[in-house]
């Protein structure tokens, strides 16, 4: 008996020991999990991770300044911005005053190119120019005319327009060119044309144009004649005038040669009207809605019993004339189509004198007129009377012509 309970005793002793030990193990075995995995958690940067992101932060650093630079250059040269459009402004400016220039130049070469290229039946000046070549001349004289004014014409021919040899030569030597500017009748061959082309026999002074004669045609025909006097000569300026003015021609010449460097001039005693909107009474505008209210007056122009243009805006009007407006009035026309280019006004008030006395007493003076008319008759009052005695006291002497 006493055998069996040792027994007993140390297997139960041996129970307990293992059960400690396989507590203790577990105990062990926990602590090492946790240890090794906070040090999968744990692991240290490598270094070549750690050095690019300090590189990375450097390279932020220096895009940072970098705007910080871009933006410091923005404010600084925003400071000239207004100088430099200012600049540009006056460049461009310039530019287009040259580009302007050349476009005058080039349309007066083309048409110049155009004139001498076509043949022309108006007469036989256009003739000459084509065979002969074109010289340069001072001045083409246009006096406007009609049908029925043969006594005014008449009396132009006896008192400031040179005839036959005399008027050759002022052509010659001068470069002065005058001419009596008319169109034709509204039936072709008819009685009136007739009776022109016999007066232009006898004297040779007409310039026919392609154009139906009419009071309410007036702006029509100056453009006519513009072209006209320019397709057939080559002239510093074109001048119209009307047949009831008297003119002194040396005068006028000395006049216009003063301005004969200059491009673009328009010379005649300037003035700014009424635009009348009233119908029926004279000079009525029926487009004086354009000008503004009622009441408003035209832009400034030449009157239009006598005036010039040079060179470059004959051959502005040359080249241009299909698409420039004609208004009721030929002077107001004749204004409005160089009034949005870069010309010169000349007013000139020796262009419009009075007639007697005021004339004489300005010939007396030593301040001879270039033209003369009476302001309430638009021309010189009964001209084909009085001008004779008009020219006796205001004329030039036939030494200075």
């Amino acid at each position: 008996m006493c055998g069996k309970s040792k027994a007993n005793h140390h297997h139960s002793s041996r129970t307990l020991i293992s059960r400690k030990w396989t507590l203790f193990l577990c105990l062990a075995s926990f602590c090492s999990g946790m240890l090794f995995t906070n040090r999968m958690w744990t692991i240290p940067e490598h270094k070549d991770m750690a050095r690019s992101r300090t590189i990375e932060a450097q390279e932020l650093k220096l895009v940072s300044k970098g705007c910080d630079l871009k933006s410091n250059e923005l404010i600084f040269s925003s400071k000239d911005i207004f100088g430099k459009v200012f600049n540009t402004h006056n460049a461009i400016h310039t530019l287009d005053k040259s580009i302007s220039n050349l476009e005058m130049e080039l349309a007066a070469t083309k048409a110049v190119q155009e004139s001498i290229q076509s043949s022309s039946p108006l007469s036989e000046d256009s003739k000459q120019s084509d065979t002969t070549g074109r010289r340069k001349y001072l001045m083409v004289i246009g006096i406007n005319t009609a049908f029925s004014s043969r006594k005014r014409r008449d009396s132009v021919r006896a008192t400031w327009m040179p005839q036959g040899e005399k008027r050759k030569k002022l052509e010659e030597e001068k470069g002065i060119i005058i001419r009596f500017a008319i169109g034709h009748s509204a039936t072709p061959g008819g009685i009136l044309d007739r009776a022109i082309e016999a007066e232009d026999k006898k004297h040779g002074d007409f310039l026919r144009l392609d154009h139906v004669e009419g009071y309410l045609e007036l702006s029509a025909k100056t453009k006519i004649y513009f072209v006209t006097a320019f397709s057939l000569w080559d002239a510093d300026f074109y001048v119209k005038v009307d047949d009831d003015v008297h003119v002194n021609i040396g005068t006028l010449g000395e006049t216009l040669a003063r301005h004969r460097s200059k491009p673009r001039v328009y010379i005649g005693c300037m003035k700014s009207g009424p635009v009348l909107s009233q119908r029926g009474v004279r000079y009525h505008e029926p487009e004086h809605w354009k000008f503004g209210e009622g009441g408003n007056k035209y832009f400034r122009h030449a009157t239009g019993q006598l005036y010039a243009i040079s060179n470059d805006l004959g051959a502005y009007i040359s080249m241009n004339q299909h698409v420039l407006h004609k208004y009721a009035n030929e002077d107001v026309s004749l204004g409005s189509w160089v009034i949005g280019l870069n010309v010169e006004h000349i007013d000139d008030r020796r262009l419009c004198c009075g007639t007697l006395p005021d004339c004489e007493w300005k010939a007396q003076a030593g301040n001879i007129c270039v033209a003369s008319f009476d302001w309430s008759c638009s021309g010189i009052c009964r001209s084909a009377e009085r001008i004779k005695e008009v020219h006796r006291r205001c004329g030039e002497a036939a030494g200075k012509r």
